[in-house]
């Protein structure tokens, strides 16, 4: 299949390049069907089966796990989980000696009031 050329400046129309267009879309749908029919006579002779598809199938049969194998995995997830839990919650509690709110005390403040008062008057001077 040959694709037109569309050159920049020719006196091409909207309705001509949109039925182009679709004339492409509809072959390459025509071309599609072909090949999924030669995949189809040629995968039963390669041994390829149907479920697999070249669309972007699973790839081969899925594994299944035994009852008995889907209990331990969860059990040694559920393991992992609370062992995770366990850790996350010691290193979350908080120490026994709460240091409770800080505050300042009042000479503390009385200095730092005297210290702005200082500053302010500074720049009130200059």
């Amino acid at each position: 299949m040959e694709l037109p050329i569309f050159r920049h400046g020719a006196n091409t129309r909207a309705g001509d390049l949109m039925a182009n267009i679709a004339e492409m879309v509809k072959e390459l749908q025509q071309e599609r069907d072909r090949l999924d029919q030669a995949i189809g006579a040629l995968a039963p002779l390669a041994g390829i089966s149907k479920t697999s598809s070249v669309r972007g199938g699973a790839g081969g049969p899925r594994r299944t796990l035994s009852a008995a194998a889907r209990r331990k995995v969860s059990l040694a997830q559920k393991a992992r989980w609370a062992r995770l839990r366990a850790e996350n919650s010691a290193k979350g509690q908080p120490s026994t000696v709460n240091p409770g709110k800080r505050t300042m005390s009042a000479a503390a403040r009385r200095k730092i009031a005297a210290t702005q008062r200082a500053r302010w008057a500074k720049l009130r001077a200059q």
